[in-house]
């Protein structure tokens, strides 16, 4: 079923058909300026995720290396498994895209105090560092995706209202146009034969009276 079957007959028609790209027309416009900032916010949230890559890389290379002075010094039994750590992600909304823009993470409280050396201290913050590190990573890296797929969707929809809706109603603007013209036309066509036959707008010839109305 064409957009024509949707629409009044007529004038009516090309006006609601008029309304309508419009409408299409800003919806665009509003889309396109949408894209741009989300696009300008995508490299942003992109370039905080490859530093808080390279940052989380360094912070496990740190810990790593802490983490193997400690087992030297202390020996294995002393790098036991924490308990799992707290995180808490604050969101944000761009351009109705919500994101995670921060976390903040808690760690388990401290083991129990014991004597350890100051390498096995220094593995527990270089862990702790690393755990913090890995969460801001996570955080950037899932907003960046975000901003991704949602300027594919913009992307798609403009594609769809430029590529499809616009064409249609143009096309169907223009159908109704010439439906109106050919109307105009042959309105126009009738009323010359009419003058010319000396007949009246109705039919009946100019000057004279319709049958059983005559005077009396």
């Amino acid at each position: 079923m064409t957009i024509l079957a949707r629409v009044p007959p007529g004038r009516a028609g090309r006006l609601w058909l008029r309304r309508r790209l419009e409408v299409t027309r800003r919806g665009v416009d509003v889309l396109q300026r949408q894209l741009r900032i989300l696009v300008r916010e995508h490299d942003r949230l992109a370039s905080v995720a490859e530093r808080t890559r390279r940052a989380w890389e360094s912070a496990c290379a740190d810990a790593d290396m802490w983490a193997l002075r400690a087992c030297m010094s202390d020996g294995r039994r002393a790098l036991w498994p924490s308990p799992p750590a707290d995180v808490t992600v604050r969101w944000e909304e761009t351009m109705g895209l919500r994101h995670p823009a921060a976390a903040t993470c808690r760690p388990a409280g401290d083991p129990p105090p014991m004597a350890c050396s100051a390498a096995l201290a220094e593995a527990r913050r270089a862990a702790r560092t690393a755990l913090q590190a890995a969460v801001d990573h996570a955080v950037a890296r899932e907003a960046e995706r975000r901003a991704a797929r949602r300027i594919a969707v913009i992307r798609q929809r403009i594609r769809a209202l430029e590529d499809r809706w616009l064409p249609r109603l143009t096309a169907a603007i223009k159908e109704i146009d010439l439906a109106l013209e050919e109307a105009e036309r042959a309105d126009a066509a009738r009323l010359r034969r009419a003058g010319r036959a000396g007949l009246g707008p109705s039919g009946d010839r100019a000057g004279t009276e319709a049958p059983g109305h005559g005077p009396s």
